[in-house]
């Protein structure tokens, strides 16, 4: 029977909301593994929005979270409200600078942070029905929010982001791009993806083989 997996999305771009590369191949090996996939994303207001040109703030203008997200999802997107753990075998939470600035505020309150109520709400159900979750990128910040004190989670070997982790309360591993960090007690699986990733290729490595695990853990 196919795996029922939800796929938490921030945004679409990189700067300000899910990394696309990385939402793509997280899509892609999930359909590769013929798993059923449901995209989801809160209906906010994104905390801004990035010029890719540039890389500046674009003063003046504003996007929501859910709109941008179904631009990824080929417009077939959930509302993150209407959302039930219950409905799913796991999750997946891709990353992008989205991660820290719309799902969490970690872009500006650091080891502080807070996540989406929305989020945190769906992704400790996950945790409480021991379902397995995956995290991609800059998303293990969230890791001791959702999974509680002493979780251990991989951004790679970025030491200002992995001190803001311990901080946080989660634990730290340090990760090859290619690789993944495994907390089986709480069936947490990370990445570093583009964190350090030089090439999609690089990437793609960690990614699937999140994609893979994560499956392989689901009931």
């Amino acid at each position: 029977m196919a795996k029922k997996v939800a796929v938490v999305l921030s945004g679409c771009g990189v700067f300000d909301g899910s990394e696309i590369y990385e939402s793509v191949i997280t899509l892609l090996r999930l359909d590769q593994r013929d798993a059923q996939v449901t995209c989801l994303a809160p209906d906010i207001e994104q905390m801004h929005v990035i010029n890719h040109a540039s890389g500046e703030v674009a003063e003046g203008e504003a996007r929501n979270v859910l709109v941008e997200a179904a631009r990824l999802a080929r417009g077939d997107i959930t509302d993150l409200a209407t959302a039930g753990a219950g409905d799913y075998d796991a999750l997946i939470v891709p990353g992008g600078f989205g991660a820290a600035k719309n799902l969490s505020d970690f872009a500006v309150r650091g080891a502080e942070l807070t996540v989406n109520p929305a989020l945190l709400e769906f992704a400790r159900a996950f945790r409480a029905q021991g379902k397995p979750i995956g995290l991609i990128c800059i998303a293990p910040v969230m890791a001791a929010a959702i999974c509680g004190t002493g979780a251990e989670c991989t951004i790679g070997s970025d030491a200002d982001t992995a001190a803001a982790i311990t901080a946080s309360g989660a634990v730290h591993k340090t990760c090859a791009v290619d690789e993944i960090h495994i907390d089986r007690d709480r069936k947490l699986v990370t990445t570093p993806a583009y964190m350090l990733a030089g090439r999609i290729s690089e990437a793609a490595a960690g990614i699937n083989k999140l994609v893979d695990t994560v499956l392989d853990m689901a009931s």
